[in-house]
């Protein structure tokens, strides 16, 4: 049975959506398959940033340590930048430009800016070692790449195209943007019209293939995406309002995710213009300075990968801050165990635990978990977000499966990617004629349709909200020479949901030891990829009919063992 909450959050979208009204929704044909959009919103990227940095105008938009930038600044900012690209550099529609730097204001600026000339803001991960970032730059071939000087010097002796164009943090944009600004363009200069069929973004994913794959957005589905969140929270609003629930100061959320994945990209720094939220940058996680941020700015939402705001709610220092202004404490990305619900709503009885499901191929949008109904169903990513997003259950022959039968989780929006860059095989694997993405999740719908996921097809960890291929370590495993053969699985974790780990069988008569493979991998892979633990076998791995590793043998077998280790 729906619940209270469910019917009245029913209720408000209905009236959100109805004609005429904030939300109005009509029928888009996407290439063959319809998907409901909202109306009234922005045909491009470029139009949603130019609308509402000037509809907050002078309000708080960004803090980044000593720096405070309003709406209108940023606004202002992005368009000098802008017309910096399309002018100085001779940026072109759909020319990607990357960006490999850590979070900063001047990050953001860049990517308004690229998006307003007309490129296709690329973000490249920037935990990448120099090796990932040059493959990443060849695969979307960038025309030009906006670096800071750590991601700059990682690059130092690869191959790539494009050319590096070095930026700044903790400083003014026009210090911070100076070697792109110097070559010429500027505020005047004319930038063109885009529509939604302009390709906006190229975010990476990784999959089962253990490459890398470049997921490609229209300014349409980024919107969209970005209008589904921007639903969300005006229903929710709506319902508290009537509750007289609703907080009275400025909407203020933490970025302590970082901008390159589409959890920071989308629900929060894209959605925060339109809802006019203050934005506080931390560049490095810290459970004791986010709480400390949280009672200066007086921030109202946090979210991050489950994890943060566990370490907030059991953090020994707790009681040393006035969290009372935060009363939702978001996680995504990963899973989150019921009993952090639990902990989580114990510790911070004023606050309400959230959570959210959704991919880098969905714009970050799919189906939401909130206040009593995350209490009530806390192993539930919740239902799907109306009014935009469709979520079904598929059997392995794409058929619809009724409630509580477990299949391949597939959504379908008009939010959804188009494809990977220049891989149609994976596209037309990933992407069903009538419009469905198969999201490579296993799950299940009950019969309220609240989403449980219990597995994953794809062989992929994630660890504490950062995807790791298992295939790639094992790839990079493989590149030893002495090493014969290796397998790559996860093991649970309470702080980061799941960690990698690996067993490895040596070439014979070679003497490998665990310190020197993993210092080996490090150079190769970035530091989030290495197992935390390799076990050495003295005889080879474990086989399954078809000649493939038995990865469920060797789990069974080493996780005693890491559970073991754990507890002593």
């Amino acid at each position: 049975m729906p619940s209270e909450l469910d019917n009245a959050l029913n209720d408000a979208v209905a009236r959100l959506t109805a004609p005429g009204a904030p939300l109005e929704t009509e029928l888009f044909d996407r290439g063959g398959w319809s998907a409901p959009m909202i109306k009234g919103a922005p045909p491009s990227l470029a139009h949603y940033i130019e609308m509402y940095t000037a509809a907050h105008g002078a309000v708080d938009f960004l803090v980044d340590g000593d720096i405070r930038l309003s709406f209108a600044d940023v606004g202002k900012a992005a368009r000098h930048v802008a017309g910096a690209l399309a002018g100085g550099l001779g940026v072109a529609r759909g020319d990607r430009i990357g960006i490999a730097a850590r979070n900063s204001t001047n990050w953001i600026i860049a990517y308004l800016a690229i998006v307003m000339a007309g490129g296709c803001a690329t973000l490249l991960n920037g935990w990448w070692t120099g090796e990932e970032l040059a493959e990443g730059i060849e695969l979307a071939e960038c025309r030009y790449v906006l670096a800071d000087a750590q991601r700059a010097k990682r690059l130092d002796g690869q191959t790539y195209p494009g050319e590096l164009i070095l930026f700044e943090h903790d400083c003014h944009y026009e210090q911070g943007l100076a070697n792109l600004l110097s070559r010429g363009g500027g505020a005047d200069t004319p930038l063109p019209e885009l529509t939604g069929s302009d390709l906006a973004t190229i975010l990476f994913t990784s999959g089962s293939t253990g490459q890398s794959k470049g997921a490609v957005s229209d300014h349409l589905g980024v919107v969209q995406g970005t209008y589904s969140y921007i639903a969300q929270t005006l229903t929710v609003l709506t319902v508290l309002t009537e509750r007289g629930e609703a907080p009275a100061s400025q909407p203020c959320s933490l970025v302590n995710v970082p901008l390159f994945h589409v959890t920071g990209e989308v629900p929060l720094f894209l959605q925060s213009l339109a809802i006019g939220r203050k934005l506080v940058l931390m560049p490095k996680w810290d459970a004791e300075e986010a709480m400390r941020l949280i009672e200066k700015e007086k921030v109202t939402y946090f979210v991050g990968v489950p994890l943060m705001s566990f370490e907030i709610a059991t953090h020994p220092n707790r009681d040393k801050y006035d969290l009372s202004s935060c009363v939702s404490f978001a996680g995504g990305g990963a899973p989150r165990p019921p009993e952090h619900v639990r902990r989580i709503k114990e510790a911070l009885p004023h606050a309400f635990p959230l959570l959210g499901y959704g991919l880098t191929e969905t714009n970050g949008a799919g189906a939401g978990n909130l206040n009593e109904n995350y209490l009530a169903k806390p192993g539930s990513t919740g239902t799907a977000t109306k009014p935009l997003m469709e979520i079904r259950a598929l059997d392995d022959d794409g058929k619809v499966l009724g409630p509580n039968r477990v299949g391949e989780v597939a959504i379908r929006s008009i939010a959804n990617f188009i494809g990977y860059w220049r891989n149609p095989e994976a596209t037309a694997a990933a992407i069903m004629p009538d419009g469905w993405f198969r999201t490579g999740d296993l799950g299940y719908l009950d019969e309220d349709e609240y989403l449980f996921i219990v597995d994953r097809k794809k062989d992929i960890i994630i660890r504490g909200g950062e995807n790791i291929s298992c295939i790639e370590v094992e790839e990079a495993l493989y590149a030893h020479p002495d090493v014969a053969e290796a397998s790559v699985f996860g093991v649970p974790d309470e702080r980061f949901g799941e960690l990698p780990v690996g067993v490895y069988f040596p070439e014979e008569g070679a003497d490998l030891s665990e310190d020197e493979l993993r210092a080996f991998l490090q150079q190769h892979i970035a530091a989030f990829k290495v197992p935390v633990k390799l076990w050495r076998v003295d005889e080879a791995l474990p086989r399954l009919g078809t000649e493939k590793v038995d990865k469920r043998a060797l789990r069974a077998r080493f996780l005693p063992v890491w559970e073991a280790m754990q507890t002593t």
